[in-house]
Order: C-alpha cells, then sequence, then structure tokens
C-alpha cells in the first residue's frame, strides 16, 4: 500500500512539474500550440490521480479492505485518465460535446479543463458517455465491457 502511495504522489508531482513546465514555457517551442490539449491532458491525470488516492484511502483506511491485486489498476489509471482528459478535448473541439448553450467569443479554456478533469477522475462514466454518443451518432454499438457494467 505504501508503494503505491508513493507512486501516485510521485506521479501527482510529475503531473504539477509538467504543468509548470508547459505554462512557463519551458517545453519545446512546437508544444506552444498543442498547449491546450496537453493541459487537458493534464487535467484528467490530476482527476484520475484524486480518484486513486481517494480509493487508497477508502479501501485500506475506511473499509479495511485493501488488496494487491488493485496494484495494476492503481498504476494504469492515472495514465487512462490522462488519455480521457485528452480524448475529451478532442469531442468538445469537434463540437460532438457542448458546455454552453450560447457561443460566447470571449470565453475561457475552463470548460475544457472541467471537463477533462471529470473525465479524468470518472474513466468508466466518461467512456460510457463517449459510446452513447458513438451510438447515437453513428449506430457503432457499445463495447462488451459497456455492456457488462449495465446489467
Amino acid at each position: 500500500m505504501i508503494g503505491i502511495a508513493i507512486y501516485l504522489i510521485l506521479f501527482l508531482l510529475g503531473l504539477v512539474s509538467s504543468l509548470i513546465l508547459l505554462l512557463s514555457g519551458q517545453l519545446p517551442e512546437w508544444t506552444i500550440s498543442y498547449q491546450l490539449p496537453i493541459s487537458c491532458g493534464l487535467a484528467g491525470g490530476f482527476g484520475g490521480v484524486l480518484y486513486c488516492l481517494r480509493g487508497l484511502y477508502v479501501n485500506y483506511s475506511a473499509r479495511k479492505q485493501w488488496s494487491s491485486e488493485w496494484y495494476p489498476w492503481y498504476i494504469i489509471r492515472p495514465f487512462a485518465s490522462i488519455l480521457t482528459g485528452s480524448v475529451s478535448f478532442l469531442f468538445l473541439k469537434a463540437g460532438l460535446l457542448v458546455l454552453e448553450a450560447q457561443t460566447n467569443t470571449s470565453s475561457s479554456n475552463f470548460g475544457f479543463y472541467a471537463l477533462a478533469f471529470i473525465a479524468g477522475l470518472n474513466v468508466d462514466k466518461f467512456i460510457s458517455k463517449i459510446e452513447d454518443l458513438a451510438q447515437a451518432t453513428w449506430g457503432i454499438e457499445k463495447s462488451r465491457a459497456s455492456k457488462d457494467n449495465q446489467n
């Protein structure tokens, strides 16, 4: 359990460091044009690490049901959260997900960051919503994993 806690804290520090480097302009020149999607990935990562830290606390301290079988989940989940944070940017930018009813040209990127954080925080629900969207828009059937979770 201690190893997973250290891993998650180091992962969090890596996310913070990456964000600081990105915002300070210390990264390569090409990252400037991709600052928003990279930031969305980082926001998803923050959501994922928060979810894992909460899971660590709940399962170890509150419920007293810690199991080493979950180690792979704790290791992989922050990466999956970064990916879903990045994917949320794509869906917003493509107009497949809408945050506001009216277009506001002076709006900031906080909506992108908020959705990316939520996508990283709850990967399963985000993927389920994306599959709902794909099914409604293009008729693509949901994955077996999503169908199994609905039952």
